[in-house]
């Protein structure tokens, strides 16, 4: 059972918290993490969802999920890419891409760079099925052609010029 700590419309703690299927009030928000992986080759790491899954079955995006009670965002992504992934990251590697306030979340962006065989990914059963690395012209083309979840994409758009300061580097 996942319980979130919820937030006013300024993400201002509101001191509650609300278990994962239940319906928020109106201008209560919790936080939600994704995190990129990009590896020294310049690829980015994409994972493919569950057929199972409610919202987006079958399509690609990134790694994340909900901040679990008394998490901070950075605690949260590292979990959600373990969780995830297999992957093992310290809070201090992950790069703040911003953060974007949706209908009932805010949504932190992180950006990893990383090195790991795909062979040496976990997938985390009933969450995803499958991991790839992908170029960015790549992860353009799915984003057009509707392989990637169509928020992971525009969110994306909506940090790309950060995105991409941290890419070339």
């Amino acid at each position: 059972m996942e319980f979130w700590d919820l937030y006013d419309e300024n993400r201002n703690p509101i001191n509650r918290s609300f278990k994962r299927g239940e319906q928020k009030r109106s201008g209560e928000f919790h936080i939600v993490v994704e995190v990129w992986t990009i590896n020294s080759k310049g690829e980015i790491l994409v994972t493919l969802r569950d057929p199972k899954k409610d919202c987006y079955p079958n399509k690609w995006e990134n790694t994340g999920g909900s901040l679990s009670s008394g998490e901070t965002s950075k605690q949260g992504a590292v979990r959600e890419l373990f969780e995830e992934t297999g992957i093992l990251a310290l809070e201090s590697e992950l790069i703040l891409l911003g953060t974007r306030k949706e209908q009932s979340t805010f949504i932190d962006i992180f950006l990893l760079r990383h090195d790991i065989e795909i062979e040496n990914i976990t997938l985390q059963a009933g969450e995803t099925i499958d991991v790839k690395w992908v170029t960015l012209d790549r992860l353009d083309e799915m984003i057009e052609d509707g392989s990637l979840a169509q928020p992971t994409g525009e969110r994306l758009h909506f940090f790309r010029e950060e995105f991409e300061k941290h890419y070339d580097s």
